[in-house]
């Protein structure tokens, strides 16, 4: 697989003690079809976020049919969002010019849809994800702060895990440093090391702690939709000063405003300011594990469960009435036959004692 070997980058972390090693883009081939890391990464992280919702929201009360609806359509929604939103604050280099009308039409929508060829971004995922919740939420009459309390944590895993797919495509890095923790790039065996932030590296384990705080706090959550806000202000916060590192961020429009830290900074102000009030509304309140919360939410799941059950009793019965139905006509069945087969059995009876008759009288 000679077409491989381009996509190897070299990298090294000499303050950690780690020296030069290449890394693979590419994991194998399958028919024909490069399967990269990158994508393999970002899939373990996927099921790594859907098993923690999955555990989760079962012990809330949902359904297990309500959350792969949540999968699935979050899913989708998700990657199109991420992707949506990269393309929309890099419209210049989606837009082909170089042909007919029609034609540059046709070469800029393949371009803007070849999520294959890279450029998806987190924050168009988070969003398109929370606007898809929302309207499930609405639609299934769930309680949507209650999915989004156990999203929020869930989030912070996808993102921990899939930050690693930016190493082994050697990019979302920072600004060239000397610091204690730098990496190390060269894209060829004979290339000039050049040494960078690893910010993908900082976002991770940033998610990681913010991870293990909210956990450590989880179960002293007076209100749904409190850990989502912890999630929000967290992340937000920390993708503000990673941001200022980066080399390839989105900006807004022809400014120097970096689209992700505008973003996060509006994460943690709303964050703050929703945290800080809910403070004193739960301020007497018992946890949620000690049965605080709202009481609604639960009457929706108790709702929901009780429609579900219904709707399966009968679903049951339904079936029920067509196997008696289906084993009665088989009875009319097999009653007939016994009687043609009486009837055929008498008759061939009947011929055979003419028959003998017939030949008595001869005689």
């Amino acid at each position: 697989m000679p077409g491989i070997l381009l996509n190897i980058n070299y990298l090294s972390f000499p303050g950690l003690g780690i020296d030069t090693f290449a890394v693979n883009e590419v994991a194998f081939k399958l028919f024909g079809r490069e399967v990269r890391w990158y994508g393999i990464i970002l899939t373990i992280g996927i099921i790594a976020t859907c098993a923690f919702i999955y555990f989760n929201a079962k012990k809330a009360g949902f359904l297990t049919d309500d959350i792969l609806d949540y999968f699935i359509f979050c899913i989708v929604f998700g990657i199109a969002g991420a992707r949506i939103y990269y393309v929309l604050f890099n419209l210049d280099n989606f837009i082909v010019k170089n042909g007919s009308f029609w034609q540059n039409v046709k070469e800029s929508l393949i371009k803007m849809v070849g999520i294959w060829n890279g450029g998806i971004a987190i924050y168009g995922g988070i969003i398109a994800i929370f606007i898809t919740a929302y309207i499930i939420s609405r639609k299934k009459r769930l309680p949507f702060y209650k999915i989004i309390d156990i999203g929020g944590p869930a989030a912070m895993i996808g993102q921990a895990i899939g930050r690693w797919g930016n190493f082994v495509n050697a990019e979302a890095y920072g600004t060239e440093t000397d610091i204690f923790c730098r990496m190390g790039i060269a894209y060829s065996t004979d290339g000039k090391m050049t040494y960078y932030h690893p910010t993908f590296l900082y976002e991770s384990l940033w998610n990681i702690i913010g991870f293990t705080l909210i956990m450590i706090f989880f179960r002293r959550r007076k209100y749904d939709g409190q850990s989502f806000l912890w999630y929000i202000t967290w992340y937000g916060f920390g993708r503000m000063f990673i941001e200022a590192l980066r080399t390839d961020s989105l900006y807004i429009g022809n400014t120097t405003l970096r689209i992700s830290q505008v973003i996060g900074f509006a994460c943690v102000i709303i964050g703050l300011i929703l945290l800080l009030r809910n403070r004193q509304i739960y301020k007497d309140k018992p946890y949620l594990c000690d049965g605080g919360g709202n009481p609604e939410y639960a009457k929706m799941l108790a709702d929901r469960r009780e429609a579900y059950e219904r709707a399966l009793s009968l679903a049951e019965e339904k079936r029920n009435r067509k196997k008696e139905k289906k084993d009665k006509n088989t009875d009319f069945q097999n009653t007939d036959n016994i009687e043609n087969k009486e009837t055929e059995n008498a008759d061939n009876k009947e011929n055979t004692d003419k028959t003998n008759n017939n030949d008595i009288s001869k005689e």
